[in-house]
C-alpha cells in the first residue's frame, strides 16, 4: 500500500473536466458503457449480467419506482446482500432522482426500526434472508406507509410481499433520467454510531464522479480490462466504490461472492 501511494504521490495531479450542471451519474454511467453492452458487467452467484442488462434493469426499476409512487428526493432502505440486484435497484433510484439508502446487512432489528423512523423511508428492499428482521422492525414502528419489497426471496417459503424481479419485469424502461444536479442527494449511508445514534452521512451525484475520477482511474488505476472483486461489501462506502461506482466508471468486470456465506447467514 505505502508503495502505490508514493507512486501515486509522484504523479502529476489528473486534469479532470467538472460534470455539468444537470447531473444524474446513474444516466451518466449508462452513457459511458453505452457501447459495451455486450461486455459482463457483473458476475454473481446467479450467473452473469451485461451492461445492456444492467441499464435496461436499472431503467425499469426507476419506472417501477415511479409507479409505487415514489418521489424524487425521497428515500428507499436497501437492506440487501451482494447480489445483482443491489445495483440494479442502487442505480435505478438514482436514475429516478429518488435516493437509496444502503444499510448494513448485519445490524439488528432496533437499527433497523431506528434508520426506517429516521430516513422516512418511502420503501424498504430486503433480500429474502433478512427478512425476519426487516419485517420485525417494520411492525414495531411506525414508518409513514413504507412499502416492502423482496429480493430473492427464500426458497420454499410464502412471501406476501412484491418481489423486486417482477416489479422489474412488469416495468418499461424509464426514458428520461430525474434531472437532478451535481449538488443534489444521490444516496445515504449510515455511520456505525460509535458515537451515539448512526448519522445518515449523505453523498451527492458529483461525489460519485469525483470519487472515481480522481481516486479509482489515477490511484487504483482501474482500466476497462481489469476484473475488480471487493472483500468490502456494498454498503460500505469503499466498497460501494470498490463493487460499483469504480468499476462501472472504467467498464471493467465486478465479482460479487455468496453473500449469505460471508454475512453469517444460514
Amino acid at each position: 500500500m505505502e508503495a502505490l501511494l508514493e507512486t501515486a504521490a509522484s504523479r502529476p495531479a489528473p486534469t479532470v473536466e467538472a460534470p455539468p450542471a444537470i447531473f444524474n451519474f446513474a444516466a451518466y454511467l449508462f452513457g459511458l458503457n453505452e457501447a459495451r453492452a455486450a461486455k459482463t458487467a457483473y458476475i454473481d452467484d446467479t450467473g452473469t449480467t451485461t451492461y445492456g442488462e444492467l441499464e435496461e434493469r436499472a431503467r425499469r426499476f426507476a419506472s417501477a419506482l415511479r409507479t409505487l409512487g415514489v418521489h424524487p428526493e425521497e428515500r428507499v432502505l436497501l437492506v440487501m446482500l451482494d447480489t445483482i440486484e443491489l445495483p440494479i435497484a442502487f442505480l435505478g433510484a438514482l436514475y429516478a432522482g429518488v435516493v437509496p439508502v444502503v444499510a448494513n446487512t448485519l445490524l439488528t432489528t432496533a437499527d433497523y426500526v431506528y434508520m426506517l423512523t429516521h430516513s422516512h423511508a418511502r420503501a424498504v428492499i430486503a433480500s429474502g434472508a433478512l427478512l425476519p428482521s426487516v419485517t420485525q422492525a417494520m411492525d414495531t414502528t411506525e414508518h409513514d406507509g413504507c412499502q416492502l419489497i423482496v429480493s430473492q426471496p427464500p426458497e420454499g417459503e410464502p412471501v406476501t410481499a412484491p418481489l423486486l424481479k417482477d416489479l422489474i419485469d412488469a416495468a418499461t424502461p424509464a426514458t428520461k433520467p430525474s434531472a437532478t444536479g451535481c449538488d443534489d442527494i444521490a444516496f445515504w449511508l449510515y455511520s456505525s454510531g460509535s458515537t451515539g445514534k448512526p448519522k445518515g452521512t449523505v453523498h451527492t451525484h458529483a461525489n460519485l464522479y469525483w470519487t472515481a475520477e480522481l481516486y479509482a482511474k489515477p490511484i487504483l488505476g482501474i482500466v476497462e480490462s481489469d476484473v475488480v472483486f471487493s472483500a468490502a461489501k456494498l454498503f460500505f462506502a469503499y466498497g460501494l466504490g470498490n463493487g460499483l461506482t469504480f468499476p462501472l466508471s472504467v467498464g471493467a468486470t465486478a465479482v460479487m461472492n455468496n453473500p449469505a456465506a460471508s454475512c453469517g447467514v444460514s
